[in-house]
């Protein structure tokens, strides 16, 4: 019986009340069906768990309850709103008497309730309209005797001397300022109030003496004797000139709105607060060729591809309920019939009191950009291969060449191991996409440290190198001049520093200071005493352009008596900075 019936029913399962419901119901739970079925109603409808809980103890009691016009505050389709509803509540009984189940009948009385608010206030606003208002006024026309008797605000509004409206004037005085146009209309409403004694209530335009157009709104209540026949018609004429303009204004912006929409490249389109989808500009139309209206509501998600239908619809539904900005690129369906990639983005409007009122977003086709880009990661990927050969092929021939050279073997492995290193470490040095990214490529100043020191010993001696402090990642776009500044400084500590001597040390730290990370590269223990050259090498040069010009960063070096020591400051957002690749990838 409840799940034939047409009226929105609901069975509450034991004390959690599980819910069983029938189609009615489903404008009831809105957004949260059909997740709410068979699940507790204390649990599917939070914000009203304790009144359902009391709710199913009244009853599971034996009582029956019954509510008219309930007001409740839900969030069924994603933000809150006030909703009114007619409850009854009745035990269901198993064979032994015992209560097992609530059954509820559930009626929706919002919209009636609202009108009922909307019309008390109408009638409290034009009650004081009336007492106050400088554009409403007030007539009472006698109908036996044909004269009309109004205020002075009436009279001017239709163009009558108000001395001579006060004491009475044929109503033809006044007809004769109605616009041709709604003439006929206006004396048509009348006479039909006049015959039923009905309520009269018409929107017409008023011909001012210098030609000016103005719109009234009158009101007026037929009085009938007891043979049928009118006797006084009184009313009320409401100046809402202003208010048909301002509506006007909003028609021609809303044109407007629309011709710059359907101008645009892009495909715009806009939803109500809770999501629904009910406008597209033409583009939309013209790239899905779809028919207008279909993609209303969310038949938009059956036009993505089927692997991201799932990733854009949990996206859009975070959006709705935290208000963020809407942003993802997905496969849509173009009218041909192949899938295209399309960036999507929307953004919220919002009221004076920061209530969502509408979502405004757009599609744009970047389906051959993104193939471009695809392309050029190929071309990156085969180059950044090839250029690895040359390093193998390089450590090749230095094999080859010592076997017959054996005295230079030393040297030779030395030279290996470094191109090996320089081979490593140009995996910082190329852009890459989330998906050519090698996965055991450290990309942190460390770890770029330590695979740039390998060839100079340090997996052998991992005590004459310490790291210390904050480490930090970095972006594939500063890991060129980062790697050039490294490399020459731990070349340097080779040839003349901490790394040419069993007894020296090195320590490389790091750490925050506000929007900076510093670097600081510190040796000692060298039994030389170290001294600044005189005149500034291609070296020194190189790692301030990497710093200062490439960076935006400061370098600063000093030679102690033990050790030259460096410090590299560098803004965070130039170390974490990327490539377009990167980041468009």
């Amino acid at each position: 019986m409840m799940l034939a019936s047409p009226i929105p029913m609901a069975l509450l399962a034991g004390r959690e009340g599980i819910m069983l419901y029938n189609d009615g119901y489903i404008a009831i739970a809105g957004g949260r069906h059909p997740d709410c079925f068979a699940a507790s109603v204390l649990s599917a409808w939070p914000e009203v768990a304790e009144f359902n809980a009391d709710i199913i103890g009244h009853v599971f009691s034996g009582e029956s309850l019954s509510y008219e016009d309930q007001n409740f505050t839900f969030h069924r389709n994603g933000t809150a709103e006030n909703v009114w509803l007619d409850l009854d509540y009745s035990p269901i009984l198993d064979d032994d008497g015992s209560v097992v189940a609530v059954l509820a009948l559930v009626v929706e009385t919002t919209k009636r309730v609202v009108a009922e608010q909307e019309l008390v206030q109408s009638r409290e606003q034009l009650s004081l309209a009336l007492g106050s208002s400088a554009v409403v006024g007030t007539w009472d026309w006698h109908v036996r005797e044909d004269l009309v008797y109004s205020d002075e605000k009436f009279a001017r509004l239709y163009g009558v001397d108000p001395q001579i409206a006060i004491h009475g004037t044929p109503i033809a005085d006044f007809v004769r300022t109605i616009h041709p146009d709604d003439l006929q209309s206006v004396s048509t409403a009348m006479q039909s109030a006049m015959e039923t004694g009905g309520r009269f209530s018409m929107e017409y335009r008023l011909v001012q003496d210098g030609g000016g157009i103005k719109w009234v709104l009158a009101e007026g209540q037929p009085l009938i004797d007891q043979n049928g026949q009118c006797t006084r018609f009184p009313g009320v004429s409401v100046d809402i000139t202003a208010q048909k303009e301002a509506v006007e204004a909003h028609a021609r912006s809303e044109i407007g709105f629309r011709t710059l929409a359907d101008a645009m490249p892009q495909m715009v389109w806009s939803t109500l607060p809770d999501g629904f989808h009910d406008y597209y500009n033409a583009r939309w139309y013209e790239f899905t060729g779809v028919p207008a209206g279909s993609t209303d509501g969310e038949g938009w998600n059956g036009m993505f591809h089927e692997e991201d239908q799932d990733r854009a619809w949990d996206a859009w539904r975070h959006s709705l309920q935290t208000g963020d900005a809407y942003q993802i690129e997905y496969r849509l369906r173009h009218h041909t019939g192949v899938y295209r990639w399309v960036l999507g983005r929307a953004l919220p409007i919002r009221d004076e009191k920061g209530r969502i009122t509408r979502w405004y977003g757009t599609c744009t086709d970047i389906h051959d950009t993104k193939m471009a880009l695809a392309e050029r990661e190929i071309v990156a990927h085969e180059l950044s291969h090839r250029i690895k050969n040359i390093f193998s092929v390089l450590s090749g021939i230095i094999s080859l060449s010592a076997r017959s050279a054996p005295e230079s073997r030393n040297f030779a492995d030395l030279l290996r191991n470094r191109i090996e290193a320089m081979g490593r470490a140009h995996d910082f040095v190329r852009p890459h996409s989330r998906t050519s990214r090698p996965v055991d490529v450290e990309t942190s100043i460390f770890g770029l440290s330590q695979r740039l020191l390998e060839p100079y010993g340090l997996e052998e001696t991992d005590n004459r190198i310490v790291f210390a402090g904050d480490d930090t990642i970095i972006g594939d776009s500063s890991a060129t001049p980062l790697a050039l500044l490294l490399h020459e400084l731990a070349t340097n500590s080779a040839k003349y520093g901490a790394l040419s001597h069993a007894a020296g040390r090195l320590t490389i730290a790091g750490h925050h200071d506000a929007e900076n990370y510093v670097l600081e590269w510190k040796e000692s223990g060298n039994p030389v005493c170290v001294r600044q050259p005189e005149q500034e090498g291609f070296g020194s040069r190189l790692m301030k352009i990497s710093v200062e010009g490439q960076l935006g960063g400061q370098f600063q070096r000093q030679w102690d008596e033990d050790g030259v020591r460096v410090r590299v400051s560098v803004p965070v957002a130039s170390i974490l900075r990327s490539s377009k690749l990167a980041a468009r990838s």
